[in-house]
């Protein structure tokens, strides 16, 4: 399932989506394996009868408990935990039952690194930190995959936001002086108020 594009903002783009690295989940799946095959085999080995269906309800209860907390949260914690790079900001939703979610824009990230172990080399993984500016405390994403090729996107979308915003401020002759008065026309005296204010001499 991709991120709901109801919460980008108009001309905003989805750049990555991003879950954390599907090895995350493979502990807890082979654990799940591991625990389906003990209920086959508890199955298989006690008797068809009264005393055999009771140990095998037994046995289910008991699995289905362990699987709960050591197969079915982990997996759905790393379905639902997105890492999104649109174009205007950098999103981290995480959470099951209880969602959390931070939005970092790009004008405010000071910096972003990323540190992979040699383990992480091996599976294409890593760990990205992001410095933000302000009273925000910083952002650290853990088991991004492609870590590095993340970190370089992040730091492109940084530059084409910056240049962006100043192509626009020029575009609205921000930092020049703008002549917010009005018109002097034959139909209407100037007022007091007006005279008193600066006017920009014509170029």
């Amino acid at each position: 399932m991709g991120f709901p594009e109801n919460v980008l903002a108009r001309g905003e783009r989805v750049e990555r989506d991003l879950h954390p690295h599907w090895l995350t989940v493979v502990v807890p799946t082979i654990l799940g394996l591991l625990l389906a095959a003990a209920c086959v085999g508890i199955a298989a080995a006690t008797p068809d009868d009264a005393t055999g269906n009771r140990i095998q309800w037994i046995a289910v209860a008991v699995l289905v408990v362990i699987a709960v907390p050591a197969v079915v949260v982990p997996y759905l914690r790393w379905r639902t935990t997105h890492y999104v790079v649109t174009s205007h900001r950098v999103m981290v939703r995480r959470g099951v039952l209880t969602k959390t979610g931070k939005d970092i824009t790009l004008s405010k990230i000071t910096d972003v690194s990323f540190q992979q172990t040699v383990l992480d080399r091996l599976i294409g993984s890593g760990s990205l930190h992001i410095e933000s500016a302000g009273d925000s405390p910083d952002e650290d994403l853990s088991n991004i995959p492609h870590s590095n090729d993340v970190q370089q996107l992040v730091n492109r979308l940084i530059d084409e936001d910056d240049l962006r915003r100043r192509s626009h401020g020029r575009d609205l002759g921000v930092g020049d002086e703008v002549d917010l008065l009005p018109p002097e026309t034959p139909d209407r005296p100037v007022l007091a108020e007006e005279r008193r204010r600066p006017r920009r001499s014509p170029d």
